[in-house]
């Protein structure tokens, strides 16, 4: 989904989703704890110790992926 947040780091998206979500019945957005979910920023992974610190600029593309149970 694309959405335009502002922010400098994955840490501040973060938060930007939250209050951008906040009362969705259909978002939830939850603390990625490093073994819970993996990052990406433009295609490159990131660390979960990294994530405080990857810088974000413009048209950065960032995704989250969350492990799904189910075949």
């Amino acid at each position: 989904i694309p959405l335009t947040l502002a922010g400098r780091s994955l840490a501040d998206l973060r938060a930007a989703l939250a209050a951008h979500y906040a009362g969705s019945r259909f978002v939830r957005v939850v603390d990625p704890a490093p073994r819970v979910v993996a990052t990406a920023l433009n295609g490159a992974f990131v660390p979960a110790p990294s994530r405080a610190d990857a810088a974000l600029s413009p048209g950065d593309a960032m995704e989250i992926v969350a492990p799904m149970q189910g075949g």
